[in-house]
């Protein structure tokens, strides 16, 4: 039973028709590893079966793992800067201290140079965003846990849409329906000619193209990197286990997977800054006079 968990660690990354829980009981794990093992199939390589986890618990449909890590990730938040905002002072602890970091980069390096005057209103949504994304990036270098939560799309996507109705109901409120809908779709300065091509460029870019693109490179960047994880640790476990010499080459498949983790780490954090810059432009175009 000593490699037992390795077994599991298989079974998890079998495609969906052949998923084995690792919350069930470890009798059951192993009689289904022995019976994929006895039907001598190689190394499966890892696809985008992967990505698709069914419910933790039999009964509870929709609570897959992805929601879970979700709900973890605002606890975390919420407990961290609690924690670290309950006893201020003066001389700040180091749990304050690194909570005042993460809040001042956000309010003083991106809100106030981005969104100018007006900046503090938006702060705190923002500030949330950003804190959100990269907590749930992180769970995908994450002992135990390694899964992203953004790879899988649909949480991208609700996030960009929250993001695409805050800044049309800013710009909206600042400047009327009208005026906004007509900032968009006929720029000033342009000759009346080229708004024949520029306009529907203009509506598809504002309505659809952003919250799109907003959502499509947070999910692909998750997912991608959290697949070449998955590559050069299991393909550096299955050659470990071939003849001699394989076993000499496996080394190098994992060092490429600890190197790998690393450069994710940074994908990790510059994907959360991105979303979180972005959002904050797109405000500031909102709150514009012209767009």
């Amino acid at each position: 039973m000593g490699d037992f968990p390795h077994k599991v660690a298989l079974l998890h990354r079998f495609p969906s028709d052949r998923y084995i829980s690792p919350f069930r009981n470890q009798g059951e794990c192993v009689r289904t590893f022995v019976s994929l093992s006895s039907e001598g199939e190689g190394f499966v390589p890892p696809s985008a079966n992967d990505f698709v986890l069914p419910p933790i618990f039999d009964n509870v449909s929709w609570l897959t793992k992805p929601i879970l890590l979700a709900f973890l990730s605002v606890l975390i938040i919420s407990v961290f800067f609690i924690l670290s905002s309950r006893k201020a002072a003066v001389v700040p602890s180091k749990l304050q201290f690194a909570g005042e970091s993460v809040y001042g980069f956000i309010r003083d390096g991106l809100a106030k140079d981005v969104l100018g005057p007006e900046f503090m209103r938006f702060v705190p949504y923002l500030f949330t965003l950003f804190t959100f994304v990269l907590v749930n990036n992180f769970f995908g270098i994450v002992p135990l846990l390694q899964f992203p939560t953004f790879s899988r799309v649909g949480f991208a996507y609700a996030l960009a849409i929250i993001t695409y109705l805050v800044y049309h109901y800013v710009g909206m409120k600042r400047q009327g329906l009208g005026h906004y809908i007509k900032g968009i779709a006929f720029m000033p300065g342009v000759p009346k000619a080229i708004y024949v091509l520029l306009t529907p460029i203009e509506i598809a870019t504002f309505f659809i193209v952003r919250p799109f693109t907003l959502g499509l490179r947070l999910f692909a960047n998750m997912f991608a990197g959290h697949l070449l994880l998955l590559v050069f640790i299991l393909g550096g476990e299955h050659l470990l286990q071939g003849v001699i010499g394989l076993k000499l080459v496996s080394p190098f498949a994992f060092t490429m997977g600890v190197a790998l983790t690393f450069f994710e780490f940074m994908v990790q954090c510059l994907q959360a800054y991105i979303f979180t810059l972005l959002t904050a432009l797109y405000i500031a175009g909102s709150l514009a006079d012209e767009h």
